[in-house]
């Protein structure tokens, strides 16, 4: 949870509150700001998260739902992971996994090769993740390619994730065949998809936790795979070209201003 700049559960619980799903959090750290500001502090809440979890169990706490992010420690990765994996057997709640590492071929800052392992620990219990191009190839130690992949390797790459216990895999971010797109491999019907987007030029920090809000927002709401993938994405794009002259984009996108566009694609919506 960062305290200047919308991204993070700051970016996701006002979408998924207004697509239907009310949300609770318990956040892995308290962030100053998105690290690109070049200074930042953080406040690792791993004891919280130790505290939190017994009290939410005795109250018989339960969830349609978990969506992890960031994990800064090993016992942050541990607790929650198992957490995950009894939820989803004595409940059968979904977990869905987005493994922030980095993007662009390099880590985010304050990022290293160990927050790789602990998203492993996560990416093992996950029903469905959706790491970017660069978080993928962090993820399997298939090397990064500037230039891109082909269709067969993007297709390895998501085996190479599905390996380590997903079950359904995204992986955003992708140039394949030198188109932009989103691939993915759904383990309900073995099928591999992939879905292309154009670009709006610059860096706009959040986008992926707008993302991953859309996509779990709807796929709560029953609709397939692919057809949440394709509404995630247009929601993006559509919050990027709003927002694409702002001048500090390290801020993330104000998306209260925005959340109407967002009923495109709703069951029952407006």
């Amino acid at each position: 949870m960062a305290g200047h700049s919308k991204v993070g559960m700051g970016a996701m619980m006002p979408i998924l509150s207004y697509l239907g799903h009310p949300t609770f959090n318990l956040p892995t750290a308290l962030v100053s700001n998105t690290f690109d500001y070049g200074r930042f502090n953080i406040l690792d809440t791993t004891e919280y998260i130790r505290g939190t979890l017994p009290v939410w169990k005795d109250l018989g706490f339960s969830y349609d739902a978990i969506c992890t992010g960031c994990m800064f420690t090993e016992e942050q990765a541990r607790l929650m992971a198992d957490y995950c994996r009894e939820q989803s057997e004595s409940r059968g709640t979904l977990v869905f996994v987005d493994p922030v590492m980095g993007d662009g071929g390099r880590f985010y800052n304050g990022m290293t090769e160990r927050n790789v392992e602990l998203m492993r620990e996560m990416v093992a219990v996950a029903d469905l993740t959706f790491p970017n191009y660069t978080e993928a190839a962090l993820l399997t130690g298939i090397p990064f390619q500037a230039e891109g992949m082909t269709w067969e390797e993007a297709k390895q790459m998501l085996d190479g994730i599905h390996r380590i216990g997903a079950k359904s895999v995204l992986i955003t971010s992708c140039l394949v065949d030198g188109e932009n797109c989103v691939v993915g491999f759904n383990h309900f019907n073995g099928e591999y998809f992939r879905l292309q987007y154009e670009v709006i030029p610059g860096l706009f920090h959040g986008t992926g936790d707008l993302f991953s809000a859309i996509l779990i927002a709807h796929l709560l709401d029953g609709l397939s795979l692919v057809e949440c993938t394709r509404l995630a994405m247009d929601g993006v794009y559509r919050l990027i070209d709003l927002n694409k002259n702002m001048k500090d984009k390290n801020r993330g996108i104000l998306v209260e201003r925005y959340l109407s566009i967002l009923d495109e694609g709703r069951i029952g919506g407006a």
